[in-house]
């Protein structure tokens, strides 16, 4: 039964999502907030169908951390879930995503339409300074920067040496000189990544103590790491993951 209601999620998000794609096409031509609005709605009807087909529901804790403005938010990247809740929980994000996934035709142009931050990964040094110009647009305007420290979806226990903290977070932190704020989630557990079946339950997503801007590189990094993993390990035991 687990599966047959998993198959009926996975096929009603790809149509939806490729409706809402099609559905918002012509605001390409509109102002961007159309845009923003409309990924909205996509997400709220993702979540929608996570609760009604497979029994998952989302709650959000630290709530009195909940990023304002300018900051940047570094998150915890498990699942697919976690590139889509933030157009739900904040106003306006940009973030930071892989430069292929501008190539996707429609919602490719409507990243750029809503002027995420595309990185490409092979550029090095380069791709950092042009992330950072663009994050330091997007600051100017009053947008949180969605960055995911790790670049990549990695599954519950997973280890960090194995999947390390890249230096993109870094190097934000110390090119735009604001708050930064750890998040934790278990999304991983209940929409496993590279995986069909879907768990019931409850997806947990923390938002923890921000790091005020100005720390050395050294103690910042390591902040940021142990207190992401620490709260994501507890939020993992507590879904029941054996680690």
């Amino acid at each position: 039964m687990r599966m047959i209601r998993s198959n009926l999620f996975n096929g009603l998000f790809y149509l939806w999502s490729v409706f809402m794609v099609l559905l918002f096409a012509p605001a390409l031509l509109l102002p961007y907030q159309v845009t923003v609005w409309g990924q909205r709605q996509w997400a709220c009807g993702v979540n929608f169908l996570m609760g009604l087909t497979v029994g998952i529901h989302v709650e959000y804790r630290g709530l009195e951390h909940r990023p304002v403005g300018a900051t940047i938010v570094a998150a915890k990247h498990q699942s697919l879930w976690d590139t889509l809740i933030w157009h739900i929980i904040l106003d306006d994000p940009a973030i930071v995503l892989k430069r292929e996934l501008l190539l996707i035709p429609i919602y490719g142009w409507l990243c750029r339409k809503t002027r995420m931050i595309a990185v490409n990964r092979k550029a090095g040094p380069k791709a950092l300074r042009a992330m950072l110009e663009d994050a330091k647009s997007a600051t100017a305007l009053g947008r949180p920067i969605v960055i995911f420290p790790q670049g990549t979806r990695t599954s519950p226990g997973a280890l960090v040496k194995d999947v390390p903290y890249l230096p993109g977070v870094t190097a934000l932190y110390r090119g735009l000189d604001v708050p930064v704020v750890p998040v934790a989630l278990n999304s991983g557990f209940f929409w496993p990544r590279r995986q069909l079946k879907r768990r019931p339950g409850t997806i947990v997503l923390e938002y923890l103590e921000p790091i005020p801007p100005g720390l050395l590189r050294k103690k910042f990094d390591a902040l940021l790491q142990n207190r992401i993993e620490n709260a994501t390990l507890a939020l993992e035991l507590e879904a029941g993951v054996e680690i």
